[in-house]
Formats: structure tokens, C-alpha cells, sequence
């Protein structure tokens, strides 16, 4: 028998993974590894499986031991946490085989690994592990095509501890019939979006509800209303599998915002339990989003078609969760504005806010790869990096971004809990969505916020509370859990700060020094200043709170290029201040 480790590394911190308010409920993860337990299935009865979710669990020098193999899959955030499970596996001589997107689309950069199996696997893994066993593997796999949906196996999901995660998953589709120009995920799965058979999830909705999963439920689809002639067949099945169970669970998804063209299918979602959507909203400014080929944001008859959009979808009984970009090429001054206003009128607690990424392999990198304006860097996990040359001034566009989430998660929660209100005002109480909990439940979800909010953050949570509970006393359950996830959002921000003014406190300790060379030659007094700068230097670090810090955080690293700038700058020699690497440096 092989014994197989799955191990999946871990995410940094972020909006949409709700760390701070899981931990509330004592829970680990938002979600289990999906892709990892799905390969899990297709191993062989001949094999030993162990799954090590570090979002879960630390990986143990036992783990390594016990493993012949190592398998991994990540997406991009994940890559500092591979590379630490990589040398690990390394050192102990244990062969990697890696997949997942992360891998699929830079391979090429990554090392330390002895197998990659890239693309979709369903009909590549199979031949790997019979090459692999008779001493014939390859170093890379390509999938030959994109694989009928039909092949793909229910997940192990009895391979994790369900209890540790706050939602399972499952997916239903891949593939996207757009294709918006900074979007990686047609280059991944293509233009066609394939599906499973209705048969097939309830034979996976099966599984999980035998094991006892009973909550949250997220099917991952990058666009669930993709295909919709077979999303159209799936729902009335899962709504009566749902009804016959009395709706064990809320499910939630991501589409695109032409969703609300389909009032019929938004029907079909609430029967099925769709409690919630993600939508990639991208910005109100119609002029970016014809740029960045995404017609399904825009109707020429209504010029406040995303606003609508929200609303009616709100109105049906779905929350609105949105993302949204800044950096475009033809956002001005006026996008960070235009954003806070339009997240705050539409009633959008959960806005995911980032600057724009030019992801490699997507039209986007393709356009301004052409127009050189592409920098050579690496895509990083710090939200404030940037890795092309915006048309915006850098600085202003990282001040704007700052100022925008600044806003919507403000430290006292005030303009997060308006929108909460706004939201609740608008959506309706579909009883067999939003089911009534006891009372005793609700107080300890309400004093178990109160007691990690700010003296700032109180009289506004205790003040939206009483609002909710007279207006809306059907919909308190969601509100606290809204708070949760506002705790969260707030508290993420604060933590972002608190990274981002360390590595800032360094530049300007270092351009100190720089000014105070200029007028001494005394290598004494040199000395004293560097060994000044570094105490207090470490003594910030020590500041930082144990739980803002996460691996590829930057910290250890913009700590040990100071130091080793400031022994530079000690020697008669150009001065290499602008070339500090400090993670979301703004480029000249």
C-alpha cells in the first residue's frame, strides 16, 4: 500500500475567508480544500490517504513520516505557504506533485516540485498514477482537452472533520460564456460551461447530508448560471430535495449580475434555498466595464442597470455579496467616490475591494504585455502591490483604494451596519430561507460579538440590534450574522494598516539614515544609528499582533532587507533607498 498525503496549504487572510468571525464560533476554516478531496476520489482502493488541511490543522513531521507521496493543489495567495511545505517535503525526501490553477499557469516559475498534473484531471490523474508506478512518470501532465463533466467522482469528503469548517462545497459547472478581459477563469476552463447531471449532485448533496453536514452550502461555479438550460434543470430537483428534508441547507453561489434578466430561474434559486450571491460588480463607471468586456454589467435602457440589478435580485430574497475593481484604465478621481457610494446605496455589507491584477495568460496581460507596461514582478498576496503601470498616478490609486475600504469597513462599523439596514429593508423573508432560531441562540450570538467590538463599535451595533429587531425581527438571525462578518471585515482592515505602516515606518527609518549620512562621515556614528534603527525596528515588529501575521505577510522579509540596506548605505556607495523591496511599494 502507498500512502498518499494531500496536503493543502494555507490562506492568508482575507474578506471573503472570514477568519476573525469564524473564530467566533470556534470554527477554523470557511471551507474545505474541494479540489484536494475531489482527486481524493480517484485514487485507487490500493492507496492510503491522509488529508492535512494547514487552514485546519499543522502539518506534523509524523505526517511527513508516515507519507510516501505528497500531493498538493493552491490557487495564487497560497504560494507561500506551498513553497514552506515544499522545502519540508524536500528535506525529508518525500516526492510533490502538484496541480490546482496556481500551478497550471506557472509551473514554469516554481520549484522543488517533482510532478505537475495541471489543467482539470480527470483524465490525466488516472495515467499519471500508472506512469508514476511503473517508475515512468513525467515531470508534467497536460490535460489533452476539457473533460466531460460526467467523469468527475463525489468528493472524499469523509476524509476531513466537517466540524472544523464553517460551509461545505460542491460544484456544479466550469467554464464561462464571457470573457472579461482581467479574468483567468475562461483561459482555465474555457467558454463552454460544462456540467454535472442533476443526478450527480444529488448523489454529492447525498453524501454530505449522510455524513451529517447540515448548514451552509457554497457551489463554487465561477458563473452558476453559465449554462442556463441545465442550471434550469438542476433547480426543481434540488428544490424538492431540499423540501422533502425540511431545507437542511442555505446555499449560496457566485454569477454573473445577467442573472437578474432571468426572473424565472431567480425563482427556481429561492425555491432551491439560495439564500445568497456573489456578483462580479466591478465598477458603476460604464465606460471601464465596455473596456474591460463585460456587457453583462451594462443596458443601454437603464443607466443605473447595476444599482437595479441589486436591488431586484434583493428583492427576491438573495443578499448580494460584490466584487469590485479600481485601477482601470479609464477609472479618474472620481472611481474611489463613485465606489463607497454606490456599495453604500445598494446595500452591499460584503464588498470584496481590490486593485487590478494583471493575471498571466489573460487578455488583460496580453494588452498591456503590448503596451510594456506590464512590471517584472511577481503577483503578490499584499493588496496595496501592484504589478503593471496603471494609467492613474500609483499613488493616488493606492491612497484612493486605501481610502475606499477605509470607508465601507470604518472603524466604529457605522457605514457597515447602514448598509446592513439598507439591505434588510430591501430583502425579502423567504420563510424557508430564513427560518427562525430560539432566543437563547441569539443572545449568545449578540453578547458573543458585543464582547470583542470596540468601545467606538458598540453604541452602533447596539443600536442597529434594537433597529432590527423592531423592523425586521424575522431577519435578526442574518443581522447577527452580518455583525460576525462585519467584525471581520474591520477587523482584516485594521490588520492590513498595521502590516502596511510597519513596512512604511522602514522606508522612512531608512531615508532618515540616508539624510543623516549625507552630513557625517563618522563610521561610529553610523554604527550607532544602524544599531538604534534596528532595535527599534524589531521592537515595532514585536508590536504586531501574533494574529495579524501569516505567512507571506512580508514582515521577515522588508525587516531583513533593511538591515541589509542599511549595512550598504553604512559604505561609501550609491544609494540604494528607491530599491528597498517593500511589499506594496508603489512604483515610480
Amino acid at each position: 500500500m502507498t500512502n498518499a498525503l494531500l496536503v493543502y496549504p494555507k490562506h492568508p487572510p482575507t474578506y471573503w475567508g472570514n477568519n476573525y468571525a469564524l473564530d467566533l464560533l470556534g470554527i477554523k476554516a470557511a471551507f474545505p480544500p474541494l479540489g484536494l478531496l475531489t482527486v481524493a476520489a480517484m485514487f485507487p482502493s490500493r492507496y492510503n490517504l491522509r488529508v492535512v488541511d494547514l487552514n485546519v490543522t499543522p502539518l506534523e513531521d509524523a505526517d511527513l513520516e508516515w507519507a510516501d507521496l505528497a500531493f498538493t493543489s493552491t490557487m495564487i495567495p497560497q504560494r507561500p505557504s506551498l513553497e514552506q511545505v515544499v522545502e519540508r517535503c524536500n528535506r525529508v525526501r518525500v516526492p510533490v506533485i502538484a496541480g490546482g490553477p496556481h500551478p497550471t499557469t506557472f509551473h514554469e516559475e516554481m520549484e522543488g516540485i517533482d510532478h505537475f498534473v495541471l489543467d482539470e484531471v480527470e483524465e490525466t490523474f488516472p495515467t499519471f498514477l500508472r506512469d508514476l508506478e511503473s517508475g515512468t512518470a513525467r515531470a508534467v501532465y497536460r490535460a489533452p482537452r476539457k473533460p466531460d463533466m460526467s467523469t468527475a467522482p463525489v468528493p472524499r469528503f469523509d476524509l476531513i472533520d466537517m466540524k472544523e469548517y464553517h460551509s461545505m462545497c460542491l460544484q456544479f459547472s466550469r467554464g464561462c460564456p464571457f470573457d472579461c478581459e482581467f479574468c483567468d477563469i475562461t483561459k482555465l476552463y474555457g467558454r463552454v460551461s460544462r456540467t454535472k447531471s442533476p443526478e450527480q449532485m444529488v448523489a454529492e448533496f447525498d453524501r454530505l447530508y449522510e455524513l451529517g453536514w447540515r448548514g451552509p452550502l457554497f457551489l463554487v461555479d465561477d458563473n452558476f448560471i453559465g449554462n442556463k438550460r441545465e442550471v434550469s434543470r438542476l433547480l426543481p430537483v434540488i428544490a424538492e430535495w431540499q423540501k422533502e428534508r425540511g431545507h437542511p441547507y442555505a446555499l449560496f453561489t457566485e454569477a454573473s449580475v445577467n442573472l437578474v434578466r432571468m426572473n424565472d430561474l431567480m425563482d427556481d434559486m429561492i425555491e432551491a434555498g439560495f439564500d445568497a450571491v456573489f456578483l462580479g460588480i466591478e465598477t458603476p463607471n460604464p465606460k471601464a466595464l465596455r473596456k474591460m468586456k463585460k456587457p453583462q454589467n451594462l443596458d443601454v435602457r437603464d443607466e443605473n442597470y447595476l444599482f437595479t440589478s441589486v436591488r431586484k435580485i434583493q428583492q427576491k430574497g438573495m443578499m448580494v455579496l460584490g466584487g469590485f475593481i479600481l485601477g482601470l484604465d479609464d477609472d479618474d478621481d472620481d472611481a474611489f467616490d463613485a465606489q463607497i457610494e454606490f456599495i453604500q446605496e445598494a446595500g452591499i455589507p460584503i464588498a470584496l475591494v481590490g486593485l487590478l491584477t494583471a493575471l498571466k495568460g489573460t487578455n488583460l496581460w496580453t494588452r498591456l504585455e503590448r503596451e510594456n507596461r506590464l512590471l517584472d514582478k511577481p503577483v503578490e498576496i499584499d493588496a496595496t502591490a501592484l504589478n503593471f503601470k496603471p494609467q492613474m498616478d500609483p499613488r493616488t490609486l493606492v491612497e484612493g483604494y486605501l481610502r475606499v475600504v477605509g470607508t465601507i469597513y470604518d472603524s466604529t462599523l457605522e457605514n457597515y451596519f447602514d448598509r446592513c439596514l439598507t439591505l434588510l429593508d430591501n430583502l425579502n423573508p423567504v420563510p424557508h430561507i430564513y427560518k427562525p432560531v430560539s432566543r437563547h441562540v441569539l443572545y449568545l450570538g449578540i453578547m458573543g460579538i458585543r464582547r470583542r467590538l470596540t468601545p467606538d463599535q458598540l453604541p452602533v451595533f447596539s443600536r442597529y440590534v434594537a433597529k432590527v429587531s423592531r423592523d425586521h425581527p424575522r431577519l435578526l438571525p442574518l443581522a447577527v450574522r452580518l455583525a460576525a462578518m462585519g467584525y471581520h471585515c474591520e477587523k482584516l482592515t485594521r490588520q492590513q494598516t498595521v502590516l502596511r505602516e510597519f513596512k512604511a515606518y522602514l522606508k522612512s527609518e531608512l531615508a532618515s539614515f540616508n539624510e543623516a549620512g549625507r552630513g557625517s562621515d563618522a563610521a561610529g556614528v553610523a554604527d550607532t544609528f544602524i544599531r538604534e534603527a534596528l532595535q527599534r525596528a524589531k521592537a515595532r515588529q514585536r508590536a504586531i499582533p501574533e494574529g495579524f501575521r501569516y505567512a507571506g505577510d512580508g514582515i521577515a522579509e522588508s525587516l531583513a532587507a533593511f538591515r541589509l540596506a542599511l549595512s550598504s548605505e553604512a559604505r561609501p556607495a550609491s544609494p540604494v533607498n528607491g530599491n528597498l523591496p517593500l511589499a506594496g511599494r508603489i512604483p515610480p
